[in-house]
C-alpha cells in the first residue's frame, strides 16, 4: 500500500502504540471533511425522524444488557446502514419517548462501502498511510459505525476489547476512532488501560445456531482502576489495538459526545466463519482503493 502523504507516527507515538496499545493524534481530519460526515449524519437522522426509519427499526443497542445479539436486525447488518436506539428512547409499545436526534445509540455497520460521504472519510491517504505503519499488509475495512453518545440518555458502553467481536487469526482487527464531537469525562469520553492489549481476549463473541453465545476464556474483571480518561476535541483520531480493553461512561451531561468508528482487519488473517458480522457476496470487504 502507497500514500502521497509523509510519515504520520512519529517516534514517540510509534513507542506509545507498542507500549500503551493505542495512539492519539488530534487534528488528524480535516475540518471540511469532518463538517461533511456531520451534515451527512444530520441528513440520515432527519430522513429517519421523518418517517424514513426502514421497516422493524426498533432494536436497542445496549452492551450491558445485550438484548440485541440474538436480534436479526442486529445480526444482519454487515452490508447495510442500520439506526439503533439507546436504552430508554422508546416506550415499552415502541414509541419514541424522545426527539430521533437525542434517541438512535448507532447507525452500523457498513457506512464506508454503501455511502459515498462515509467512503470519502474512511479512505484518506491519511489513514491509508497510518494503516500501512501499524504494519498492515493487505488492509480490509471492515465495519463502521456512528455513535452517538446523546445527552441524558447515552449509554456505558462496558469494558471490552473488540477482538472478542471480531476475531481474526492471528488477531488484527485495529478500531479508529473519530471524534466528531468534543469528548470529556463529563459526557462519556473514552478510557483505556494502558498495556492490556499485551493480555490474550477474555471473551469471545460469537454466532451459535439461529443467534449467538460468549464463550468465556476468563472471567477476572477488568481492572476499572486501570482505566486512563482520552479527552479529546474534535478532529482527533484515537488508533487502539483490537484486545486493548476500554470502555464509556453514560452520558449524562447535556452535551452531545459523537463519534465514527472504522474497523480494519488484514486479509491475510482469517476471518472466522462463526464471527457475528459476515458480509453477502454481494458486497465484498476491500481497503483503500
Amino acid at each position: 500500500m502507497t500514500s502521497a502523504v509523509g510519515p504520520i507516527l512519529g517516534t514517540d507515538e510509534a513507542e506509545a502504540w507498542r507500549r500503551d496499545g493505542y495512539v492519539v493524534l488530534p487534528d488528524f481530519v480535516e475540518p471540511d471533511l469532518l463538517a461533511d460526515l456531520r451534515n451527512r449524519i444530520d441528513d440520515l437522522v432527519a430522513g429517519y425522524a421523518d418517517g424514513g426509519l426502514p421497516e422493524g427499526a426498533a432494536t436497542v443497542f445496549s452492551t450491558t444488557e445485550q438484548s440485541h445479539a440474538q436480534d436479526d436486525w442486529f445480526l444482519t447488518s454487515a452490508d447495510v446502514v442500520r439506526p439503533f436506539f439507546e436504552d430508554g428512547a422508546l416506550d415499552r409499545d415502541g414509541r419514541l419517548v424522545v426527539p430521533m436526534d437525542l434517541a438512535l445509540n448507532k447507525l452500523g455497520h457498513a457506512m464506508h462501502d454503501v455511502d459515498p460521504v462515509f467512503d470519502r472519510f474512511s479512505r484518506t491517504p491519511r489513514l491509508a498511510a497510518l494503516v500501512g505503519e501499524l504494519g498492515f499488509v493487505d488492509p480490509l475495512l471492515l465495519q463502521s459505525m456512528v455513535i452517538f453518545k446523546p445527552p441524558r440518555i447515552g449509554g456505558e458502553v462496558v469494558c471490552h476489547c473488540d477482538h472478542t467481536f471480531l476475531w481474526t487469526d492471528p488477531q488484527t482487527v485495529t478500531g479508529f476512532w473519530f471524534a466528531l464531537d468534543d469528548a470529556t469525562i463529563e459526557n462519556g469520553c473514552m478510557w483505556a488501560i494502558p498495556g492490556g492489549h499485551h493480555a490474550d481476549a477474555r471473551t469471545r463473541f460469537r454466532l451459535e445456531g439461529a443467534g449467538t453465545t460468549t464463550d468465556v476464556y476468563d472471567p477476572t474483571p477488568y481492572d476499572m482502576d486501570a482505566l486512563v480518561p482520552m479527552e479529546v476535541a474534535a478532529g482527533t483520531l484515537i488508533a487502539f489495538h483490537g484486545r486493548l480493553p476500554h470502555w464509556s461512561a453514560p452520558n449524562r451531561s447535556d452535551r452531545h459526545r459523537l463519534a465514527y468508528t472504522l474497523h480494519v482487519i488484514d486479509g491475510t488473517a482469517e476471518y472466522r466463519s462463526d464471527n457475528w458480522l459476515q458480509r453477502g457476496p454481494d458486497l465484498p470487504l476491500r481497503g483503500f482503493g
